[in-house]
């Protein structure tokens, strides 16, 4: 297995467990209930070489707020602790209400004409983001979550 296979494997590995177990703990400790069409997205943001430390910048300053205002309802957001994930890699969970609604929502988010400022004025200086993985999770029968 080349070194770039197994870091890809790895990083999908940690975004999924991590997605498992904090979202079950989370809903839990939440008190909440998922309901019948509402998904989860996990979402893996690959940054650049150098360009983590932006990527989470611009999620401090103003892309969490933004998920919110167009009804993206951020669950957490974590690095890996070890590398190579650590040097690159931002995982998160959102909700959204169903999948038809998730797809409204991030459409809505690309054509914000404030969003589109602000995304153009961050990668003035480059990309940051090299790839993004997207995985659509419902809760099973058994979860906590439901």
């Amino acid at each position: 297995m080349t070194r770039q296979a197994a870091r890809l494997a790895v990083t999908a590995l940690l975004s999924f467990a991590a997605g498992s177990l904090v979202l079950s703990s989370l809903v839990c400790a939440q008190g909440a209930r998922a309901a019948s069409d509402r998904v989860f997205e996990l979402r893996v943001y690959h940054a650049l070489p150098g360009r983590l430390p932006r990527l989470q910048s611009n999620f401090r300053e103003h892309n969490v707020r933004f998920l919110k205002k167009h009804g993206i309802t951020s669950i957490g957001y974590w690095t890996p602790q070890d590398p190579p994930g650590s040097e690159n890699t931002l995982i998160f969970l959102v909700a959204h209400d169903s999948r038809e609604a998730a797809a409204r929502n991030w459409k809505e988010l690309r054509e914000d004409p404030e969003w589109q400022k602000l995304t153009n004025a961050s990668r003035a200086d480059g990309e940051i983001v090299e790839k993004i993985d997207s995985t659509f999770l419902v809760p099973t029968d058994y979860s906590p979550s439901r």
